[in-house]
């Protein structure tokens, strides 16, 4: 993984190396799990940064093809951010109820994926797959 002071590109937008994106990851750095742009936004708001939320889902939507940031859906469809805690190709297990998440390792999936690309004739196959629950905690209260 890239550390913060390292500059990335991608897709042709720098991401690093402005006073915004550092400011970006300094508070990707210390949010804990899942966020909205809104939130993330809200939250560089909070610590006296100038960044227009325009700017946060550009930067976010980099990251995340980069691989530097996990992605998922919530219930309503909205796309959370996290920092990825992981350089290899993992799955999310999510409580619907307080949010904690557990990355976990799938390779049952990964080679059902690609058998069935395989079977269609695709190649260069990608997949996202987001697991939902109730975690302990929530379980019991």
């Amino acid at each position: 993984m890239t550390s913060p002071a390292t500059p990335m590109w991608g897709r042709g937008t720098r991401v690093r190396g402005t006073r915004q994106a550092e400011a970006l990851a300094s508070v990707l750095a210390d949010l804990p799990g899942f966020n909205s742009a809104q939130q993330i936004h809200a939250e560089l708001r909070r610590r006296g940064e100038r960044v227009g939320l325009t700017t946060v889902y550009r930067h976010l939507q980099v990251l995340s093809e980069d691989g530097q940031l996990d992605t998922i859906r919530d219930a309503s469809g909205e796309t959370l951010y996290r920092r990825c805690r992981s350089e290899a190709h993992h799955h999310h297990l999510v409580c619907r109820r307080c949010g904690t998440s557990v990355e976990v390792e799938g390779r049952a999936v990964e080679q059902w994926a690609e058998k069935v690309a395989a079977e269609a004739g695709f190649t260069a196959m990608d997949h996202t797959v987001e697991l939902s629950g109730l975690c302990a905690r929530c379980s019991s209260s």
